[in-house]
């Protein structure tokens, strides 16, 4: 009789859409738990509220950034646990924006002019013998909406002010970066890293304004699609030029960084410049991208965990994706109706970024972005429209949501 292969043991760390996409994943070619998870990851995979250190496993995979930045994949490693997602150290490159931009520069990488400030009125002066738009960014973690672009040097002013001052992101905010501007288009590439190799996957494009016509305030993220009509990343030099330069500078440092680095694009008319690096799966482009996967993720991932990067067979999704993200500004416990029949439709998923369970009903665990509702198809035609069709099937009290997510894309 022939012996089978017992499957692999994961572990996802988190509760949001992209580590539910990410079990998604995993969940093909290995038994996964996830701490904590959600209603939704609970369909896919074991939901615990076990700490990760307590937990046993072949793989971890930590989604969130605040627990790398935090340190977590160490002392998981510590114990003498396989992890994917760099240590404190290089988590440091999304904990740190200042630091991030000085990796960057000492590193040779494209990206945009910049200064650092700790002192509001040297940041005022220096804003004031600027010409606009003004881009201020914080320097800590603030869940994608420390960025503030803007023609207003008042509103420039008092953004740094806020920021310096701890008024809006407290400690995240005790220095700022100032940048010049860049314009074009954006694109997100994930790169699987294993300390000195890398592989990349298919690029997305992400919406972080939260209103139609790329109106309003960042976000983490209001939707993204892939593939990118006419990005091609080994044409951009993706790799040469950003994510290799900075995997060298940082084992030259002595940083072994084993995890995803998210690499940030603008296509100027200077060629592709970088507009920041996080150290995790990018959300919602991991939703876009990473379930659609061909082949063994969890095999990949190890192997990146392991230093020793095999890509395993893994192959590019077949089809394109849309993600309309669902978001909310009702307290917690908002009854959510509709998850169902969404998904019920021939190439929808919906993926949960906030919800949990009470009396049996599945409500809203909070406000900011509730669902991430998925389309694949064919096309990103195709995919649009199964997305929006999803969307149409939900309701949540306070809800809304980007009418425009792909819309020039599919047109094309």
């Amino acid at each position: 009789m022939a012996t089978t292969l017992a499957a692999m043991r994961v572990v996802v760390v988190g509760s949001g859409a992209r580590e539910h996409a990410l079990c998604v994943a995993l969940s093909r070619t290995a038994d996964v738990t996830c701490t904590p998870g959600s209603p939704g990851i609970a369909g896919v995979a074991t939901c615990v509220d076990d700490e990760a250190e307590k937990l046993e496993a072949d793989l971890f995979v930590i989604g969130p950034e605040a627990p790398l930045v935090d340190g977590l994949a160490d002392r998981l490693r510590a114990q003498g646990k396989r992890v994917f997602g760099p240590g404190a150290d290089g988590a440091l490159l999304e904990g740190s924006k200042a630091y991030m931009k000085q990796v960057v520069r000492d590193a040779g990488v494209p990206t945009a002019q910049y200064e650092t400030f700790d002192d509001a009125d040297a940041a005022e002066s220096y804003l004031r013998s600027s010409t606009g738009p003004y881009v201020i960014k914080t320097d800590g973690l603030a869940a994608g909406k420390g960025v503030l672009v803007t023609d207003d040097l008042d509103a420039a002013i008092t953004d740094v002010r806020d920021k310096l001052s701890g008024a809006t992101f407290g400690g995240a905010g005790a220095t700022v970066v100032i940048e010049e501007c860049m314009a074009g288009p954006e694109l997100s590439v994930l790169a699987v890293c294993d300390g000195r190799n890398y592989v990349l996957l298919p690029a997305a494009q992400d919406f972080k304004r939260m209103f139609d016509g790329d109106e309003g305030p960042n976000t983490g993220g209001m939707g993204a699609y892939s593939p990118v009509p006419g990005v091609d990343v080994d044409a951009l030099q993706v790799g040469p030029l950003f994510v290799q330069p900075t995997l060298d500078y940082l084992t030259g440092r002595g940083v072994d960084y084993r995890g995803v680095l998210y690499v940030g694009l603008m296509l100027t008319p200077d060629g592709p410049k970088l507009v920041e690096y996080n150290v995790r799966f990018g959300d919602p482009e991991t939703e876009v991208v990473v379930p659609g996967m061909q082949g063994d993720l969890a095999g990949l991932l190890a192997s990146a965990a392991d230093g020793a990067l095999d890509p395993f067979g893994v192959g590019r999704p077949r089809d394109a994706a849309v993600i309309v993200m669902i978001a909310s500004d009702a307290p917690a416990g908002g009854v959510i109706v509709g998850v169902e029949n969404a998904d019920a439709i021939d190439g929808v998923t919906v993926f949960h970024a906030r919800t949990e369970t009470r009396d049996g009903a599945l409500v809203t665990a909070g406000s900011g972005r509730i669902l991430g509702v998925v389309g694949r198809g064919h096309t990103l035609r195709e995919a649009r429209e199964r997305a929006y069709a999803g969307v149409n099937e939900i309701n949540l009290p306070g809800g809304y949501y980007r009418t425009d997510i792909a819309l020039k894309a599919s047109s094309l």
